[in-house]
């Protein structure tokens, strides 16, 4: 956990190298982003908005990311932040999963422009997907997704024991993790590390699992049920 720290209070150095190494795919990313009107993909429809509030949030993930393996944004949208994790880490194999038939159709057609042959599309629920998938990723993330707790249940069949699962959260993350407690084995998962990012103004942070144990046969449940019936109540 101090190690994964360390690595966070890094990344605002390697943050600034990565956007300039990469600054070009990522302008053109927050571009092609804007230009999908068909298709909502975010809150906004300003290039230079999308840039400053998306692409540089998810810049702060990369930091995260394992040295080799296959990776999954679960709910990814627009590609938020799993298309900025292929522009910065071309050597590794990257999975966008969304439930949304339209927006997995305007991920393919991104990738495609951004030439990125490292991302895969998936349409489909992150249930499904887990049934096939099981155990077979080495990190697995979600951004705006739901509930600590919800987005632990999604990620935690997904990934290989002693991989990684991490949740961007805003201010009602930490009340979130409380209602849970140290009920984190009950699915798989080690006890929870809560790591600010983005400065002192902001209060954004990361939560991140390790896989300690299989996840148990009973998950995942059938789609919907996790938000209808808390696993940890």
């Amino acid at each position: 956990m101090v190690d994964m720290m360390t690595d966070i209070e890094m990344a605002g150095t390697k943050q600034n190298e990565l956007e300039q190494k990469f600054s070009a795919q990522l302008r053109c990313y927050s571009n092609l982003l804007a230009s999908y009107d068909a298709v909502r993909l975010t809150g906004s429809r300003d290039a230079g908005e999308l840039y400053d509030l998306h692409v540089r949030d998810s810049l702060h993930s990369v930091a995260l990311l394992p040295q080799a393996g296959k990776i999954i944004d679960v709910g990814s949208g627009g590609g938020l932040p799993g298309m900025v994790w292929a522009i910065c880490r071309p050597d590794l194999y990257i999975t966008l999963l969304d439930s949304a038939r339209k927006k997995c159709r305007a991920m393919t057609e991104i990738a495609e422009t951004l030439a990125l042959p490292n991302v895969s599309v998936v349409w489909a629920r992150c249930e499904e997907h887990a049934v096939k998938e099981r155990e077979s990723y080495a990190f697995a993330s979600a951004r705006a997704l739901a509930h600590a707790g919800i987005v632990a249940e999604y990620l935690s069949p997904l990934v290989m024991r002693g991989g990684k699962i991490a949740a961007f959260k805003g201010p009602k993350g930490v009340k979130e993790l409380e209602e849970i407690g140290d009920r984190w084995k009950t699915i798989g998962l080690s006890r929870p590390a809560v790591i600010p990012y983005g400065g002192e103004d902001r209060n954004y942070f990361f939560v991140v699992w390790e896989k300690i144990f299989p996840t148990p046969p009973a998950y995942p449940r059938k789609p919907g049920v996790a938000a209808a019936k808390n696993w940890w109540t």
